[in-house]
């Protein structure tokens, strides 16, 4: 990623490296989640880790409860369990070896 290249404070990062187990609510099976970006940086004086996952803004939010249904509205609510579970078992793995664990958005990153 360009944003990362062109970083000077960037030291190292990888794009999926690793999968990180987590049950789904849906199924409560155990599947496994590749967060989009593990970062090594330098903030200040620090080297830190972070774990980045990036989605648009609107999957950050649950559905609007008030909606009809609709196929589409059941898909959101799927979605927003699946993500909701996949980022706090990556929270989880990120505390465990002092790592931070950001989602970004359009907004994050500028566009």
């Amino acid at each position: 990623m360009v944003h990362f290249d062109r970083n000077e404070n960037i030291l190292e990062w990888s794009s999926e490296e690793f999968a990180i187990p987590y049950q789904s609510p849906f199924d409560g099976k155990t599947h496994r989640y590749y967060p989009d970006f593990l970062v090594k940086c330098r903030i200040g004086q620090e080297i830190k880790t972070i774990l980045i996952e990036v989605k648009p803004s609107k999957y950050l939010k649950p559905p609007n409860r008030n909606r009809k249904k609709t196929k589409s509205y059941l898909y959101e609510v799927k979605e927003y369990g699946r993500n909701r579970a996949k980022w706090e078992a990556a929270k989880i793995v990120c505390d465990h070896k002092g790592w931070r664990f950001d989602v970004w958005t359009e907004h994050t990153i500028g566009f």
